[in-house]
């Protein structure tokens, strides 16, 4: 039995195919996996390192301007496009795959519309609630899809039936126990902990925001804060430096570059502050935690909105659009939840019930069955 997976350009895309070529991995003794990818985004480095076969194709992605420069970049991926499917055509005849498989990024569009073209079973996961136009016209053709979420299917014009099947979480995560996180964080365990990040990069509108609640929670102690500025805020670090933390550190905040002990951190939190990517929200959803989403505006089809709203219009979860974040409103928000025990353990329970527990299962099981 042979699989190719087609996934790319970020860890959203990259992990959750990973963990569904592990679980085949582990559970079918005679199959044969490959990765299609890019050489020079982060599956080249994600993929061989967890032990699986990787070729790669020239792809990138249209950049909606009419720059100079934005015009440029469109002409060479046009250029990459045609070659792409050549690239693909060969790749996928030595290795005579079953089943073609795509998670998404740039590379899994010319792969499965190759392997359409060759007549090979194609499926395609929809990472976000609201799938983005290639995943939709991939969807017309494949003879499996499977989304994220309920919500994604509204959108869709499918070949079949979607499956829901959820976002693989990965397995340290769902191991984690609060009451050992918070004795490894030396958090008490009456107190209230946040957490809140940007992503492993940082987002600057959610540091600036968060420059004076954390300030403000040091002095006071309400509560424990623990926040990530991302590997592109190092600015933040030195302001934060002025204003008297040492090491990060002052009374009961502690401010990171990155976490890299995020199993460990939200294990012990009561409140998580973020983004909305479908993989951030999966570890929400599968830990139980209440959320404060500040939905990217900068990605494609506004698709971190509709991540967050799956959650919001399910009591699950709350949202403040980048447009409206203040420190101010940032700050009342948070106030409210920690001081509503019965709203925080509603959210919580209900973010909980959103969970698909059995994901990498489900998603291999679709996988299997069309490569049989």
């Amino acid at each position: 039995m042979k699989i190719i997976f087609a996934a790319g350009g970020t860890a959203g895309h990259i992990n959750p195919a990973l963990a569904a070529a592990n679980y085949i991995r582990e559970t079918v003794d005679e199959a044969e996996i490959l990765f299609i990818g890019t050489a020079d985004h982060m599956e080249a480095r994600l993929v061989p390192s967890a032990g699986f076969d990787f070729k790669t194709i020239e792809i990138s992605g249209f950049r909606r301007s009419f720059s100079p420069a934005a015009v440029k970049h469109n002409l060479k991926t046009l250029a990459r496009l045609v070659r792409s499917s050549g690239e693909s055509k060969k790749i996928i005849k030595e290795f005579n795959p079953d089943v073609v498989v795509g998670f998404g990024g740039y590379v899994s569009g010319p792969v499965l519309q190759t392997a359409v073209k060759m007549g090979i079973p194609t499926c395609i996961h929809a990472l976000n609630a609201f799938p983005g136009i290639s995943y939709t016209a991939l969807a017309k053709q494949a003879e499996a899809r499977m989304v994220y979420s309920q919500d994604a299917i509204n959108h869709l014009e499918p070949k079949n039936e979607a499956v829901v099947t959820g976002l693989p979480v990965r397995g340290e995560l769902l191991k984690a126990d609060r009451d050992v996180a918070r004795a490894q964080l030396n958090i008490p365990d009456t107190a209230k902990l946040v957490l809140s990040f940007g992503g492993s990069l940082g987002a600057a509108p959610l540091n600036e925001a968060m420059f004076d609640i954390l300030k403000n929670s040091a002095e006071s102690g309400r509560y424990y804060h623990i926040h990530s500025v991302g590997t592109n805020g190092g600015e933040y670090l030195k302001k934060f430096e002025a204003e008297g933390f040492v090491n990060g550190k002052k009374g009961t905040v502690e401010v990171r570059q990155y976490i890299d002990n995020m199993d460990v951190c939200m294990a012990a939190a009561d409140l998580v502050i973020g983004r909305a990517g479908a993989s951030s929200i999966s570890e929400i959803e599968a830990m139980g935690k209440a959320s404060i989403l500040i939905p990217s505006p900068y990605v494609a089809e506004n698709h971190q909105y509709h991540n967050a709203m799956s959650l919001v219009n399910r009591n699950a979860g709350f949202v403040i659009e980048e447009k409206n974040l203040t420190s101010a409103a940032l700050s009342k928000m948070i106030d409210e939840l920690l001081s509503d025990e019965a709203k925080l353990k509603s959210v919580e329970e209900n973010a909980k019930k959103m969970a698909v527990a059995d994901s990498r299962e489900r998603i291999a099981k679709i996988i299997l069955s069309l490569a049989k």
